[in-house]
């Protein structure tokens, strides 16, 4: 944690204080390990706005005349959150910023400048807040949270203990899913189904992901009905984009959630490893590839047991999609990590 804090700082000392249009990026190495990128530095897009903000140069303008709170809309377990804060030094007491995480991160003042770290209880669900009173106006820059899923593995690299090969459908199971020297899982042909043993309903999952080949199609679904083939909310895993512009997702895109949201940005590329984080939390699932945010989305259809027609909230098995004959896709680090309410954890 210590390197990546180094890392993190050095990147906020490198950063323009204002240019006209200035996305912020996450590390390489530490998006590959998972940590995600809170904010983008150009929209709001992930989080809850209440009063005044305004973008300029990569920073997030918080406060002004009136009291201001901005909520990030995922609630993740997580091991730490990086903060970057600027405030003027000479405030008077009460008008400093605040910044709650979790149940015993409460209502702190955030370190003024530079990053500011908070090592996480992995257990509790932390949703990022913060307070700034009227007449106070705060410059927000890098915001980066570590999930904390290490250790939590679905797939060990070594065989394919916990999961098994859906044989719900005969005709759906040409995929042929082995274990590579190197750990890694791979997928080739299709149509077929590697389901979890084990269900889940509110998680983050985050795997890495490497597709031989042009605009090849998989995807990762979760809260399946048991028993059927593939029937759930579906990550998306497809590279192309249209026009040359990655803000135009083809078949959705990856990061997508698969016939209810495309992914706003395509990130990814084919034949290169990509890493991608799955939250889902009741109605809202947001995913994240290379720690770029590309969905932020609420289910708000009405409940239903079947996840194609409604929200379905019920516990399922999570499954790797072989899509077709031209399949051809490594996987690897794949790890997961329950998330609990904290009513529940209080009652625990």
């Amino acid at each position: 944690m210590f390197r990546l804090l180094a890392a993190l700082a050095l990147l906020a000392v490198a950063s323009p204080a204002f240019a006209e249009d200035k996305p912020r990026e996450i590390p390489p190495k530490e998006a590959a390990n998972g940590t995600l990128m809170m904010f983008d530095g150009v929209t709001t897009f992930g989080w809850k706005v209440e009063g005044d903000v305004a973008i300029k140069g990569g920073w997030m303008i918080v406060g002004g005349e009136k009291a201001t709170t901005i909520t990030s809309t995922s609630t993740i377990c997580a091991g730490f959150v990086m903060l970057q804060v600027e405030y003027p030094d000479n405030l008077a007491k009460g008008k400093e910023p605040r910044v709650t995480l979790n149940a015993k991160h409460t209502d702190k003042v955030p370190i003024n400048g530079g990053l500011g770290g908070y090592a996480l209880d992995p257990d509790l669900p932390t949703q990022i807040r913060l307070t700034v009173p009227a007449g106070t106006t705060v410059k927000v820059g890098d915001v980066f949270l570590g999930p904390a899923t290490k250790g939590k593995l679905l797939f060990t690299g070594k065989n394919l203990d916990g999961w098994k090969i859906n044989a719900a459908d005969p005709k759906r199971a040409a995929s042929k899913w082995e274990v590579t020297k190197d750990g890694e899982l791979s997928v080739k042909n299709g149509p077929g189904d590697l389901v979890t043993e084990k269900e889940f309903d509110n998680f983050v999952l985050q795997f890495e992901c490497k597709t031989l080949g042009k605009a090849l199609n998989s995807g990762f679904f979760f809260r399946c009905i048991p028993g059927q083939y593939q029937n759930g909310y579906e990550a998306q895993i497809q590279n192309a984009y249209k026009d040359d512009d990655r803000t135009k997702p083809a078949d959705f895109g990856t990061g997508a959630i698969y016939r209810r949201i495309a992914s706003r940005k395509v990130v990814s590329n084919d034949n290169e490893w990509f890493t991608m984080t799955v939250v889902a939390d009741g109605k809202h699932i947001a995913t994240w590839v290379n720690g770029y945010q590309t969905v932020d989305w609420l289910d708000d259809r009405k409940e239903s047991e079947n996840p194609r027609t409604g929200y379905r909230a019920a516990k399922g098995p999570i499954s790797i999609q072989g899509h077709d004959p031209t399949t051809d896709i490594l996987f690897r680090n794949i790890r997961i990590a329950e998330l609990q309410s904290e009513k529940k954890e209080k009652k625990d």
